[in-house]
């Protein structure tokens, strides 16, 4: 996983604020390295060793409520590139055209079954698939849709220098999201002006100090977090 060379970066992100992060990872060839390698052996394993599991909850989600039992949706990861995404549907058929993007505790949007993949982060298995192709990554910024990657800053910019993740320090401290945008008006608005900056802080700081011990503790962290 190596970084392209700066000339050969989107446009939009040759900019002096993502310059800093670029020269900060390019001293990082060896965790780049390892951290691709990583991604591909472990979500390989897993797929086939969780394959029992991936059956029990498509059934699960079939029995719950009508429509497919995988949800995908465009996603924007490395260098702006769009890929759709991989998770298990946790809401009912169609549920963005009923709503908002984001979603906000006690969405009536989310099925019984989904409320529990939600809890545990179930419905984010699928994205083994994604990490496999090499789209995502097990820690990484998490991916968004394009229209809120089209309001990132110049500097927010820098976070798609790497490919995006299933789960990040921002994610860690944000893994209550949804009841943070449980009585905002515009659950949109309160998202892209409020939350998003806040999370970026954390994302931009974790590419400074990249490094692939650090994925590590991340990824430790986060299975702490779930099941705390």
């Amino acid at each position: 996983m190596m970084l392209l060379d700066w000339e050969r970066l989107p446009q939009s992100m040759q900019n002096d604020a993502v310059q800093p992060y670029y020269d900060a990872l390019s001293k990082k060839k060896v965790s780049l390295f390892c951290k691709r390698v990583f991604d591909f052996i472990v979500a390989l394993v897993l797929l086939i060793v969780l394959l029992p599991i991936f059956l029990l909850l498509a059934l699960l989600i079939k029995l719950d409520s009508p429509g497919a039992v995988m949800f995908r949706q465009v996603r924007v990861t490395r260098y702006g590139k769009e890929f759709r995404i991989y998770k298990f549907r946790t809401m009912v058929q169609n549920a963005e055209k009923l709503g908002t993007q984001v979603t906000s505790k006690n969405d009536a949007r989310v099925t019984r079954i989904g409320g529990f993949l939600r809890k545990f982060r179930l419905d984010e298995l699928p994205q083994l698939i994604n990490i496999l192709l090499g789209d995502m990554s097990f820690v990484g910024t998490r991916p968004e849709v394009p229209r809120y990657v089209k309001q990132y800053t110049d500097e927010m910019l820098a976070t798609l220098l790497l490919p995006a993740g299933v789960t990040s320090e921002a994610s860690i401290r944000y893994k209550d999201e949804d009841k943070l945008l449980t009585d905002a008006e515009d659950a949109d608005k309160t998202y892209v002006e409020q939350i998003l900056p806040q999370k970026m802080q954390y994302n931009l700081h974790s590419l400074l100090e990249f490094g692939f011990a650090n994925d590590l503790k991340t990824m430790i962290n986060t299975v702490t977090a779930i099941f705390s």
